[in-house]
């Protein structure tokens, strides 16, 4: 009888887990848990205590907004559980909604946390730059009807790259500590009818990469020149910069950490 209960004891230990989500933003109110309202974050801990019987909370690499997708989310917990660590993704999938999934999960280092340990997150905003809209892909871009030049929308975004003050770039500042931040990459291609805007950074202030590429389209549409954007940053004030461009454009497709394993980008260039 002893050996049994060890030997249950054993299968239920408590592991510590990093997974990449990946989720259609649509029809959540956002990535982090808030009370009556739909979330990512509360969808995957009713699944982990479906799974587990217990309460599971989970940290985000990214507190993504309303109708935000996501191809590389990346969230941390811990969980007492006999499911194999190799069954774990399957295992949340059968439990969760249609519109959640986990790509892969494995055990991490007890130390690691999706969020504090991140080294950087990658966004895609997606323009679709045509006279009509897209039947099939309405919900994942932004359509733009006018002529987008996108050198000129290189131009602009390059001169974002570094470490500054983003306050202006920010819908709110709630409790932040800083608005330093610093933008390793922030480039825009096109192919063919599709304008792509890429921004890597440390972290981001709220409505950031948003507001970014708002402006960015007034730049392409000829309402802004891209000498403006250096103005836009040093005068630390939101009514400067242009409009939040719509959230179902925008989707997290990459966190990376200093031990090589971060998601991998899905959308390059």
């Amino acid at each position: 009888m002893r050996a049994g209960r060890d030997r249950d004891a054993s299968v239920a230990l408590v592991r510590r887990y990093r997974a990449t989500i990946e989720y259609d933003g649509t029809d959540f109110a956002g990535f982090q848990w808030q009370p009556q309202v739909r979330t990512v974050q509360g969808e995957i801990e009713a699944a982990l205590q479906r799974l587990t019987g217990a309460e599971v909370k989970v940290v985000g690499a990214g507190r993504t907004d309303a109708g935000v997708h996501a191809l590389g989310q990346v969230v941390s917990f811990s969980a007492a559980t006999g499911i194999p660590v190799e069954r774990m993704a399957a295992a949340m999938n059968s439990v969760l909604p249609a519109d959640v999934r986990v790509v892969r999960a494995g055990e991490t280092d007890e130390g690691f946390n999706a969020r504090f340990s991140a080294r950087s997150r990658s966004y895609v905003y997606v323009m679709l730059n045509r006279a009509e809209p897209s039947a099939l892909l309405r919900r994942y871009v932004c359509h733009v009807r006018g002529a987008l030049d996108a050198q000129a929308m290189a131009d602009a975004a390059g001169r974002l790259v570094g470490e500054m003050d983003f306050a202006a770039w920010a819908n709110s500042l709630g409790e932040v500590r800083t608005t330093v931040r610093r933008v390793f990459r922030c480039a825009v291609r096109r192919r063919g009818a599709w304008v792509l805007l890429f921004v890597e950074a440390s972290g981001f202030l709220h409505g950031m990469v948003r507001n970014i590429a708002g402006t960015l389209m007034q730049v392409g549409s000829g309402k802004r020149r891209p000498e403006e954007m250096e103005a836009i940053t040093a005068s630390r004030d939101r009514r400067m910069a242009g409009p939040t461009a719509p959230a179902h454009g925008l989707c997290l497709v990459r966190v990376s950490y200093t031990d090589a394993g971060g998601t991998p980008a899905l959308v390059e260039e």
